[in-house]
């Protein structure tokens, strides 16, 4: 391997950790703001907190984690039968990632309307959804299963 493998690589898992931390992080603000009252002093401060957390790191370590995935995936010829199938395993696991980040985008815009309809506990169930997600992925990763 060369130079370009490890940076990429290491681009890429920077990348992927900042974005999990917002995917594991923006449901447990859901989950306060949805027990704050609308308009009030803590729901105006949870709203600042949410935009920022998904334009100021989400969304960018999301399309980083894509774009350096993807040139990882090229570099190592990865889509080619004879590495197994693992990979295109994980990415449905990824696209579901991606699709409950657009959930979250969709949610947080509620949220900022004070117009939220789910309950402290169904975004505490989110989150866990989340984690398997990413447990799903990581093993995936580390085992290569097929």
């Amino acid at each position: 391997m060369n130079d370009a493998y490890h940076w990429l690589k290491t681009l890429h898992l920077l990348a992927v950790i900042a974005w999990m931390a917002g995917q594991l992080y923006l449901p447990r603000l859901f989950a306060y703001h949805a027990q704050a009252i609308g308009g009030g002093e803590a729901s105006e401060t949870f709203k600042v907190m949410e935009r920022r957390l998904m334009r100021g790191i989400m969304n960018p370590a999301m399309i980083a984690t894509f774009i350096f995935g993807i040139a990882l995936a090229v570099k190592l010829n990865a889509f080619a039968p004879v590495n197994g199938y693992w990979l295109h395993a994980k990415l449905s696991l990824v696209l579901m990632l991606a699709a409950s980040h657009g959930l979250m985008g969709r949610w947080r815009k509620r949220f900022a309307q004070d117009a939220n309809t789910h309950s402290p506990r169904f975004y505490k169930v989110f989150n866990e959804v989340q984690t398997a997600l990413m447990i799903g992925v990581v093993a995936l990763v580390v085992f290569k299963p097929f």
